[in-house]
């Protein structure tokens, strides 16, 4: 049995030996996927279809999900139960992590300190103090630690992102960001059960709060769960929202205020099904978030509302508006309407190539720790005042709420022994 300070030390030796190191054009990155679930291999997939990835590992606490992954490693890759094994392993570059996000930052710190390269799904954290230490984490050990955050890959947000800064827009002062779907009634109520043969239930919980195996808290609904996720908030807000903090060229939100709770949905889950919150951004900009599970489903949506022209922009592309000004028939367009087209799978493909890339030529992802975790912060901030039921006021350079010592109280949770934020629960199985 290895324990964490010999993990540690071997860890420092190989990074000090190879880990380190620029490759050339021809060398394969190898490959170990930890969560291999539903978007553990979508992401694998997309890795594996590269010809100079080699996938030689994979790790998942179910095992049909651990069988999903080695079927679509397309070569003799190994399965583990307890991800600390692959982590092990000396010949391992980097990592996907696509565990649920309770799970993100104990396996990217681990990681880190073992001298893997990590592409981490978003949000990268549970909570705000675990994204810093992720943060500190690939600094300290000097990892290539990029977000899933794919929208920052696709060409069509890139080129709005550069025209809102450019102030082809005017000024923004507002930026709307929504999710609408008909999802009722829900996902269901279940009553608690055993586990399902195969899954070790313990480990899936690791450091969240023992709670009795329950259909619905596992698998993709774990999203509706405050111990596993925060909700629509933190799975398609941080998209969009991220984008919006982009092109903003901002850390942080300075005021927040949020509404809502599971209203609607007729089921077990816990997070918002309607929900609405206000940012408001150092420069003044205000950015929205509103979310309603109970009408007709569209695609999330976001749109930058300048005073020379509105962009609206989802993952189809974007369409820009003139606004006019003056009175009468012979108000004045302020700019020529444009569009341009955009490609989900192109903008996933592009993301993950981007990371083989940095992990060759240690070059700074465009989507990197730092980014992940403050957009991951804007999200768990609006679900802060959303529970709070009230505004906060938000030092984006200290990380802490203003004179509000309930508010902060939610920055960190504690963890279940034997799990602490920077790991320490030995290895079994």
């Amino acid at each position: 049995m290895i324990n964490r300070r010999d993990l540690i030390r071997t860890a420092a030796g190989m990074a000090a030996v190879s880990y380190n190191r620029v490759m050339g054009a021809n060398d394969r990155v190898a490959l170990g996927l930890i969560g291999s679930g539903r978007q553990g291999n979508a992401d694998w997939k997309w890795f594996v279809a590269n010809s100079d990835v080699a996938a030689i590992a994979v790790a998942d606490v179910y095992r049909p999900n651990l069988e999903n992954g080695l079927a679509n490693a397309g070569s003799q890759a190994t399965g583990y139960k307890d991800f600390r094994r692959l982590l092990e392993r000396k010949d391992i570059d980097a990592v996907v992590v696509a565990t649920p996000d309770h799970w993100h930052a104990q396996v990217t710190i681990l990681a880190c300190e073992a001298g893997k390269d990590v592409y981490c799904e978003k949000p990268i954290s549970l909570t705000i103090r675990e994204g810093r230490e992720m943060v500190v984490a690939a600094k300290k050990h000097n990892r290539i630690v990029q977000a899933g955050s794919q929208q920052r890959s696709g060409p069509h947000y890139q080129k709005a992102v550069e025209i809102v800064r450019s102030g082809a827009l005017g000024k923004v002062a507002h930026v709307s960001a929504s999710l609408v779907r008909n999802a009722m009634p829900g996902v269901g109520k279940y009553a608690d059960s055993n586990p399902p043969d195969g899954l070790d239930w313990d480990m899936w919980l690791g450091p969240a709060p023992y709670k009795p195996y329950n259909q619905l808290r596992c698998q993709y609904n774990f999203r509706w769960f405050w111990d596993y996720s925060g909700g629509q908030m933190t799975n398609m807000g941080a998209h969009d929202l991220d984008i919006a903090r982009w092109a903003l060229d901002e850390r942080g939100p300075i005021a927040i205020a949020g509404f809502g709770g599971r209203l609607c949905l007729q089921d077990g889950g816990e997070t918002p099904d309607v929900q609405d919150v206000v940012f408001q951004f150092p420069g003044g900009t205000v950015v929205t978030w509103t979310v309603r599970e109970m009408n007709a489903a569209l695609q999330p949506t976001l749109e930058f509302h300048g005073t020379k022209g509105t962009l609206t922009i989802t993952r189809s592309g974007y369409q820009i508006k003139a606004e006019r000004w003056g009175n009468g028939p012979n108000r004045t367009p302020q700019m020529e309407d444009s569009s341009m087209p955009g490609n989900n799978n192109e903008q996933h493909r592009l993301h993950i190539r981007a990371f083989i890339d940095c992990v060759k030529s240690r070059k700074r992802p465009i989507a990197d720790a730092e980014d992940g975790h403050l957009t991951a912060a804007m999200c768990h901030l609006g679900n802060i005042a959303t529970r709070l039921g009230r505004s906060i006021r938000w030092d984006p350079e200290r990380e802490q709420v203003v004179g509000d010592k309930e508010a902060n109280q939610w920055l960190a949770r504690p963890y279940r022994a034997p799990w602490k934020l920077v790991p320490q629960a030995p290895i079994s199985g």
